[in-house]
């Protein structure tokens, strides 16, 4: 990728600067900023190059409904800088032509600054105008976030250290099964949680009640006889108004499955102190467990060990940015979506538009 790194002067131009601000919202204010900071190295770096003004672009909410007035708040209390200096684009979902990719969108976009620049990891698994269309455009870089992801993500499929550990969690087994076969080749042990694991209980033929369940033929079967798997032993479930840490060959059939049970973060953490390196993607519980169980007992666990520990998906972010915990890991990635798909193919659509 082009990166901004080789960039010389800015002196009097303007940078269009792709950031995802998608951040979560509660009554009316930001929730979470951690995909704000994350940007803010890209952006200072664009202001001491002397670039004249820099415009944001970002997306708020699918359909592009929502005001971009919290975060804009939010980003100018972080931030010191003069609104002269920065500004924002509207939420760019509002137009049409940023889902379809449209030339004469793009177009009109590409003519409010000199240079482009991508920040925006997170969405880069889109073939939107303001990812994809805009580098065909003009002059476009690769910010410094967006290098950051592509360079340590890689480094969990191109000579991974060895023991390695995945970790996986979340709710749909149909986005993360080119994961879990990817990774149960790469990886020398696969540790499955969240609502994933209800398909592989299932399918080993535990009851597993009235649990979240993605239907489909995923070629389980395949994956159950992998040596590198590794289930937990035991789960918490929801039994009538309380919760409950059973076996897994325990559950009842008029209970929810919640989270992973405590011998099974016990077990977790003989592979987790052993590991060189440490990969997780997803909660390994639902939500209304995830900030008192095991994803909060095992983010604890990784990061008091020795390994390198690269930690995505939002969910799971969101936890540590709770925790204020972002910098006991190697790694915290800004992506969702982008990072499944990274993981699995190796790049984006975004990246490839800066080659």
């Amino acid at each position: 990728m082009r990166s901004i790194k080789q960039l010389k002067n800015l002196k009097g131009k303007t940078a269009l600067l792709r950031v995802d601000f998608n951040v979560p919202i509660e009554h009316g204010r930001v929730k979470d900023d951690f995909r704000i900071r994350k940007a803010l190295p890209t952006i200072d770096f664009l202001i001491r190059k002397g670039a004249a003004k820099i415009i944001l672009i970002t997306h708020l909410g699918k359909d592009g409904s929502q005001e971009l007035a919290p975060v804009i708040e939010s980003f100018f209390k972080i931030h010191k800088s003069s609104k002269s200096k920065i500004e924002f684009f509207e939420n760019v979902r509002k137009f049409s032509g940023e889902l379809k990719n449209d030339l004469v969108f793009a177009k009109k976009l590409s003519v409010l600054g000199d240079i482009y620049v991508n920040d925006a990891f997170s969405v880069s698994h889109r073939a939107h105008a303001s990812v994809v269309g805009l580098p065909k455009l003009m002059p476009s870089y690769a910010g410094l976030q967006l290098e950051e992801e592509v360079k340590n993500l890689s480094r969990t499929f191109k000579k991974p250290k060895h023991p390695f550990l995945f970790i996986l969690g979340g709710a749909k087994f149909s986005t993360k099964i080119p994961l879990i076969k990817k990774y149960l080749k790469l990886a020398d042990h696969v540790f499955i949680g969240g609502a994933l694991l209800n398909i592989l209980l299932k399918a080993k033929g535990y009851e597993i009640g009235r649990s979240l369940f993605e239907k489909g033929n995923f070629g389980v079967g395949e994956l159950l006889k992998s040596n590198k798997l590794i289930l937990p032993v035991d789960v918490v479930v929801k039994s009538g108004s309380f919760l409950v840490n059973r076996r897994i060959d325990e559950v009842q059939k008029d209970e929810f499955i919640l989270d992973v049970g405590n011998k099974s973060v016990n077990l977790l953490k003989l592979y987790i102190k052993n590991s060189k390196l440490i990969l997780w993607n997803g909660p390994l519980g639902k939500s209304e467990v995830i900030n008192s169980g095991s994803t909060k007992g095992v983010l604890k666990l990784v990061a008091a060990a020795k390994a390198e520990s690269i930690i995505c998906g939002g969910d799971t972010v969101e936890v540590i940015s709770k925790m204020k915990m972002e910098n006991k890991f190697t790694f915290v990635s800004t992506g969702g979506g982008s990072t499944l798909d990274f993981l699995a193919n190796g790049t984006l659509p975004g990246i490839k538009a800066l080659k």
